[in-house]
């Protein structure tokens, strides 16, 4: 296993270069002068190219972009010159709101889809299965997006019961939370409503009733452990998914977290911040993914780590 979790280890390293490639040369495509940015309207032509000098952005390409990994290796993701602070600062300030939100997310997500998706597949046919059906058709069609702005309009405007921007209280997390979910939870409940109904029809199920074990005892004891092996291996994507991809959501309510700082730092050409936002997003998303297929193995001892 030692073997295996090594080649996943060496196959990530690969995949973060490859991102760090990636957001190096699409942070530079992206048109722009941050030197220029840098400095006033009245700022001479000299002035721009000595602050080229300084961010290093008079540099060949090649040797940008290896002073940026020598950097990181050496725990410096480099300077954000909007923020006037080293980058690894503003993300360990930002990171524990985005964590926050991404966990407040999930929480919500599984507290609401497994249980009904458990009991959508035990009464399949009922009524409850038929909401659960519409609810993971719901999710899956219905922008996160929209769903934030129809509950900003209802909540925040109209009835005025949630803030709508901001990170003050508990009452600020609750909307963008629903909207992270939103999505994952219609996913979790389908899987799990299907992994229920599957393994409610195998034989080893029909051989537990023949044997007269009681229906209460079967779904807890030996469907639901077995129905939920599909939706721990999406957690982990998921988890990285929120962590990494809620720029949008935080946006839209005024949070401050990781995604709200990274789009912020590509309006204003802040190629360091950019750069080690995106690399950093993509790590979590990574180690996330690999933490849930270790686990797995653990759970269900039929898989094995390869």
């Amino acid at each position: 296993m030692l073997k295996n979790i090594t080649k996943r280890f060496v196959s990530t390293v690969v995949v973060l270069i490859g991102v760090s490639i990636m957001a190096f040369a699409l942070v530079r495509l992206g048109g722009g002068d941050p030197a220029r940015l840098m400095l006033s309207e009245t700022a001479t032509e000299a002035q721009v190219q000595a602050q080229r000098v300084k961010m290093g952005l008079d540099r060949p390409y090649v040797e940008q972009y290896l002073t940026y990994m020598k950097g990181i290796l050496t725990g410096d993701l480099g300077y954000s010159y909007n923020y006037k602070m080293p980058v690894s600062t503003l993300i360990m300030n930002r990171l524990p709101y985005t964590a926050k939100l991404a966990g407040c997310a999930m929480l919500f997500s599984l507290l609401f889809s497994i249980p009904l998706g458990v009991i959508a597949g035990v009464k399949k046919g009922t009524g409850v299965d038929v909401f659960a059906t519409f609810w993971a058709l719901l999710g899956q069609s219905l922008s996160p997006v929209w769903l934030g702005l129809l509950l900003i309009l209802l909540f925040g405007v109209t009835l005025r019961w949630l803030p709508t921007q901001g990170s003050d209280g508990i009452k600020n997390i609750i909307m963008p939370a629903i909207c992270l979910a939103f999505q994952f939870s219609s996913l979790a409940t389908r899987m799990t409503r299907s992994g229920m109904v599957d393994v409610l029809q195998e034989d080893y199920i029909t051989a537990t009733r023949a044997r007269g074990v009681g229906r209460h005892e079967i779904n807890v004891k030996y469907a639901f452990k077995n129905a939920l092996l599909p939706v721990v291996t999406v957690i982990g994507s998921q988890v990285g998914s929120m962590l990494a991809g809620s720029m949008v959501i935080e946006s839209l309510f005024g949070w401050p977290g990781m995604g709200q700082l990274t789009i912020t730092a590509i309006n204003a050409r802040d190629f360091q911040l950019v750069q080690s936002s995106l690399l950093f997003s993509a790590f979590v998303f990574v180690l996330c993914n690999l933490i849930v297929d270790i686990l797995y193995t653990f759970i269900d001892k039929r898989v094995k780590f390869s």
